[in-house]
């Protein structure tokens, strides 16, 4: 790998300086993490997979308007990604009842919600990224009254379209978190889609046996987490590239 600046390493991926001014190169990791850090193990091949799965989803999004911070997959580990000015929440979408929303509200897991939910989190492992409201984000300038509303229009606009692209493939989008950011046009600036779209990020069932394919399989020791991943890319049609570099690759 030609050696380049380090921007950012984060759990799962790593920043580099990009090619060109307003560009960065993302790389993907096999470290997988759950519980804010506290349980973590690296799965061979779990990088080249989520690559591979986020620029299938990113470029579908991108050809349906969604803007976002994709460009190009430059090799199984890394794509080309514009700068963006992340901002600091986590955006989660939930259509079914599991996880945190599952203690809180003693909901059973699997009970399908009313609608569609949306939650905020702060962007920080120390303090457990916990959840804020719309009055938190504006007090403290994390995002702007406009930006909140564009965030949570294209939020619902995502969901709506992996809810049928997964379903597609007989697959249940649970919930699923995003993250954006603003791109800066002289002095004005626009939220886009940024981060990545995989098994790391959503909670996919199969929608059959509601087997989980995602990275609940790590954080609950449920074991062939690189299977599972493999199979939601399979399903998406996307495994040509990939099966020489992921073979051997046993889930934890």
């Amino acid at each position: 790998m030609t050696r380049r600046k380090k921007i950012y390493e984060g759990k799962a991926k790593i920043l580099y300086e990009g090619p060109e001014p307003g560009t960065l190169i993302q790389y993907f990791k096999d470290d997988t993490t759950a519980f804010n850090g506290q349980k973590r193990a690296a799965l061979e091949g779990k990088g080249v997979l989520n690559n591979r799965i986020s620029e299938y989803v990113m470029t579908r999004l991108n050809t349906i308007g969604v803007q976002n911070h994709f460009i190009k997959r430059l090799n199984l580990r890394e794509q080309l990604i514009k700068e963006v000015e992340i901002i600091p929440l986590q955006v989660i979408c939930r259509n079914i009842a599991a996880g945190s929303m599952s203690v809180r509200f003693g909901l059973p897991e699997g009970q399908a919600l009313p609608r569609s939910i949306i939650e905020f989190c702060l962007k920080d492992d120390k303090l457990g990224d916990p959840m804020v409201a719309e009055e938190h984000i504006t007090a403290f300038n994390w995002a702007s009254p406009q930006e909140i509303d564009d965030i949570m229009a294209t939020t619902l606009r995502v969901n709506d379209f992996l809810c049928g692209l997964f379903s597609g493939v007989g697959i249940t989008l649970v919930d699923f978190k995003l993250e954006f950011g603003r791109v800066w046009e002289n002095d004005f600036s626009r939220i886009i889609l940024a981060d990545e779209i995989s098994p790391d990020s959503c909670r996919l069932w199969d929608s059959v046996t509601n087997e989980k394919l995602d990275r609940d399989r790590f954080r609950r020791d449920l074991g062939n987490v690189i299977e599972s991943y493999t199979e939601v890319a399979r399903r998406l049609g996307i495994m040509s590239e990939m099966p020489t570099v992921i073979q051997g690759g046993k889930g934890a």
